[in-house]
Order: structure tokens, then C-alpha cells, then sequence
């Protein structure tokens, strides 16, 4: 291995003639500004244009800039990959060749890292951060992303970013399975690490050359998603099992909920005798207290659960997430029963499982989102 750097800075390339040396150049301007030893380290899918001629001419002139171009198994999160297998540093930086990230806050990620964090994320979601340019079906596409993979990760505002470092230590013999574009899923679900932190920045859409999104994209996302899941299940650790056991405790609690419900609605309309529309309305109630208090000490493990005015501000927002749900599942129930034509017990399966995912994500969120 070459003499080690301060910082690597891995750039995936295929077909980007065109933004090649530019960004080349950006960087090591950065790496001069900030007095950083860095290497550039370009990795190519064997480029049809002239992307590697380019870049073998720049690094028989510049030391610290490196090529790897790969034959076969092609695709952006393996070139990542191997960039963090070659890469001569213990801070590795990843960034677009396209300019879609600005090369200038590099040194953030650097310091960041450096200051103890094992993963500094560019968000384009969080306070600060945005998205210029871009077409509107992208950006429809780009945010269901951000939103399902927020179900894995739901502490990162931007967990499909491309723009990202990571302490070495977190990816070195983790199990990677890289496929399409969104690397940065495979390392937080499958590298070791603790700690982050998210640095705000504006995406802007490409100066050069043409976007290699295609609509396989989807599909190798959805499959990665799935992996990274079955991966967190198998193994019983990290981030995302701790996720979805909050998750499994979540619908516990819903169905003792039901059972609470169903159970009291009997009792006080067969039993004390009431109408049964006021032993609903008792019941329903009584219900959501349930589910407040077992999810409070059991499924999010509130460290501040015998402190009474924080925890009757909680359940507030429970209660109102809990009848935002309730509107979303007759909603749903009332548009596909009598829409769309749908038999209503679909209907309101359907209708249930929105309601669900409302009332778990905004509670989760919201509610309890600094109570443990």
C-alpha cells in the first residue's frame, strides 16, 4: 500500500469526461486551502469516453491522485466499495463527480470524523440543506426513498445520500452487499459504528454529462432495503434491529390495545348497561391510555416516564396522533370500499396498516423523539 494520507477522497466515475478534471482540481484546491494531505482516488467502470485517458494524464503529473478502473461487476456502490479497500487513509470521503455535491465542505466531513464521529452524512433534508433544479418526478422519487429508508434509519434525515465519510474502521470487514446507487444505506446497515452526525448542503443537479438514473434503480433499492432488513434480523444488532424491535413492540402494544377496546366496549355496554356509542367512546379512550403507558416504558423506554408534566405533554401527542390515525383509517377504508370498489375488509386491512405506519412514524418522531 501507498504512504497513507490524512483523508481519501473516492470519486466513482463512468462516462464523465466532461467533469473529470474539474472536480480533480476542486479537490486538491481544497486539500491545499485546508492543509490536508489527501489523495483523490478515481474509480472507473471502464468508461467509454474519455474518462480514463484523462485521469491516467493527471496522475502521472500529481502523485496523490490515483485510478482504479474495474472490468467487470460494474455499478456505483461497488466502485465505493473498492475505493474503501484501496484507499490509503483511515477517513474516507465519498463525492459525486458531477459537482452535484460541493467539493468546499469536505473539510466539515474531515473534522467531523476526526472530532469522533464514525459517519459525517450530507443531508439535503435537514435544516440548511435543499435541492436545486431538479425535476419534479425526481424529487417525488428522491423523497419516497428518503422516506422508506428513514423507516430503517429513522435518527438520519438523509439516509440515500451520496455524499458522505466514514472512520475506516466502520467498513473494514463489515459484510457490505453493494448494489445500485445508495452505498450509504449499506453502510449504516451493515458497518459497526456509534455515532454520526449530519452536515446540511444544497444538491445541485449536474453542471455535465447525462444522470445514470434508471428504473432498475428501484428495484435494486427495494432489494437492498430487503437485504439490509434480513441482515439486521439474522444478526440481532445494529441500529436497524434495535428499530424494528421498537417496531414488533409498537404493533404488540396495538393489539393488547384491541383487546383493551374490545373487551371494555363489551363490559360496559352487556355489563353497566351503557348505550354502546358512549361505551365506544370509553373504550376507545381507555384504550389509547393503554397503549400510551406500555409504549412509554416498554417499546421506546422512556428515561423520563415518572416525570408527570413531560409525560402527560407525550401523551397529548399521542392522543392526537392517535385520532389522526383513526381519520386516516376510515379514509382510506371510505375511498377504497366505496371508490375504488374494494371489499371492505381489504378496505380496512389496508386502511389499518396506514394507520399503523402514521401512528408509529410520528409518534416515533415526535412523541417520544428525545424521551430515551
Amino acid at each position: 500500500m501507498a504512504e497513507p494520507y490524512d483523508l481519501s477522497v473516492i470519486i466513482p466515475t463512468f462516462n464523465e469526461e466532461k467533469n473529470i478534471a474539474a472536480i480533480i482540481d476542486a479537490v486538491n484546491d481544497i486539500f491545499r486551502e485546508n492543509s490536508i494531505r489527501g489523495e483523490v482516488l478515481v474509480v472507473d467502470d471502464d468508461s467509454k469516453d474519455q474518462t480514463i485517458p484523462i485521469v491516467r494524464e493527471i496522475a502521472g503529473r500529481q502523485e496523490n491522485v490515483r485510478l482504479i478502473v474495474r472490468r467487470d461487476d460494474h455499478g456505483l456502490s461497488q466502485s465505493v466499495v473498492e475505493g474503501f479497500r484501496s484507499a490509503c487513509s483511515d477517513i474516507l470521503q465519498v463525492i459525486d463527480a458531477d459537482f452535484s455535491h460541493p467539493p468546499e465542505l469536505i473539510p466539515r466531513f474531515y473534522e467531523a470524523i476526526r472530532g469522533g464521529a464514525d459517519i459525517a452524512i450530507g443531508s439535503r433534508y435537514m435544516k440548511g440543506g435543499d435541492i436545486e433544479a431538479w425535476p419534479l418526478a425526481r424529487r417525488v422519487i428522491s423523497l419516497s426513498a428518503t422516506a422508506f429508508g428513514r423507516v430503517l434509519f429513522p435518527e438520519v434525515t438523509d439516509p440515500v445520500s451520496g455524499f458522505f465519510a466514514v472512520r475506516r474502521d466502520v467498513v473494514d470487514g463489515a459484510p457490505l452487499a453493494p448494489r445500485g446507487y445508495k452505498i450509504l444505506m449499506e453502510v449504516l446497515g451493515r458497518g459497526r459504528w456509534e455515532s454520526f452526525v449530519e452536515i446540511p448542503f444544497v444538491f445541485k443537479n449536474r453542471e455535465e454529462g447525462k444522470s445514470k438514473l434508471r428504473a432498475g434503480t428501484v428495484i435494486d433499492y427495494l432489494r437492498q432495503c430487503g437485504g439490509i432488513a434480513w441482515f439486521a434480523v439474522a444478526h440481532r444488532t445494529g441500529p436497524v434491529w434495535a428499530e424494528w424491535t421498537k417496531v414488533i413492540r409498537f404493533g404488540l402494544v396495538g393489539i393488547s390495545g384491541i383487546l383493551v377496546n374490545m373487551g371494555l366496549l363489551y363490559a360496559l355496554t352487556e355489563v353497566a348497561g351503557l348505550y354502546y356509542l358512549v361505551s365506544a367512546a370509553i373504550a376507545i379512550e381507555l384504550s389509547i391510555v393503554n397503549n400510551f403507558a406500555l409504549n412509554d416504558v416498554w417499546t421506546f423506554r422512556s428515561i423520563e416516564f415518572l416525570k408527570f408534566g413531560r409525560r402527560f405533554s407525550r401523551f397529548g401527542s399521542f392522543q392526537a396522533v392517535s385520532m389522526g390515525g383513526l381519520a386516516l383509517n376510515m379514509a382510506v377504508l371510505y375511498l377504497l370500499a366505496e371508490v375504488a370498489g374494494v371489499y371492505y375488509l381489504l378496505a380496512n386491512l389496508a386502511g389499518i396498516s396506514v394507520a399503523f405506519a402514521w401512528n408509529y412514524m410520528v409518534n416515533r418522531h415526535y412523541t417520544w423523539t428525545k424521551a430515551y
